[in-house]
């Protein structure tokens, strides 16, 4: 590791290509142990030690769900968090997946209320589950790519506005997605001492290659959605 490259970017660079040619659940593997050993590690805590203390917002219905003959539509439900994807918003959606795959004829639409189709996930929440193999067990026992992928067939996402973290990745693993033309992403984990950690190593790199995902991961800085569009990070524009 060069002496300026910090931690959380040198393991970035080895999650990319250890997983590369993995099956998609143990390349979810991989990257959750690596994101739980830099939980713990001292860019994290620094990162957690320069956020003021703030009171977690319980949304009453953070996942919507309706449906329309064989369509099921799911929307995050937090707008004033800008859909950030928090311990209830992750079983909101797993409940709603699962429905999905327990009938093979749904289609699946999913979409975000508000300004974001999602925001990542809730940094309020970063920090709260201190053991890192109860953080990793739970990651890979709940994990919303999984899920994701599995429908992935049958699932269209529709984004718009500041898609950031688990707002980039999660889509990237379905099988459509169409974006507002006014759509941003970013994936900002580096600076916390982080790499993505909601499958964002493993799918992003399936959609646009190992190079540019690592490159959208270091450099912290906001694409746009013509540009999402010429990588092939989404399908469509609308």
């Amino acid at each position: 590791m060069a002496a300026t490259e910090s931690q959380a970017s040198a393991m970035l660079s080895s999650v990319l290509r250890a997983s590369a040619g993995l099956p998609v659940e143990d390349a979810l593997v991989v990257e959750s142990l690596a994101y739980s050993t830099l939980q713990s590690g001292p860019e994290h805590q620094a990162w957690l030690a320069s956020r003021s203390a703030r009171q977690l917002f319980v949304a009453r219905e953070p996942v919507r769900l309706s449906r329309a003959g064989d369509m099921l539509r799911i929307q995050l439900n937090r707008p004033e968090r800008r859909n950030a994807i928090n311990a209830a918003t992750r079983d909101g959606l797993l409940d709603a997946f699962a429905i999905a795959e327990a009938d093979p004829s749904l289609r699946v639409e999913w979409t975000g209320i508000g300004p974001s189709f999602c925001s990542g996930g809730d940094l309020d929440e970063f920090g709260t589950l201190t053991d890192p193999a109860s953080a990793h067990f739970i990651r890979t026992t709940r994990s919303l790519g999984a899920a994701v992928h599995r429908l992935r067939d049958r699932i269209t996402v529709r984004v718009h506005g500041r898609c950031a973290g688990a707002g980039v990745e999660l889509p990237a693993f379905a099988g459509h997605v169409i974006a507002d033309p006014d759509t941003t992403f970013l994936l900002p984990e580096l600076a916390m001492g982080l790499i993505p950690g909601a499958g964002g190593t493993v799918s992003l790199p399936r959609r646009i290659g190992v190079e540019r995902t690592e490159q959208l991961a270091r450099s912290g800085a906001a694409i746009d959605a013509a540009t999402a569009l010429h990588w092939g990070l989404v399908d469509e524009l609308g």
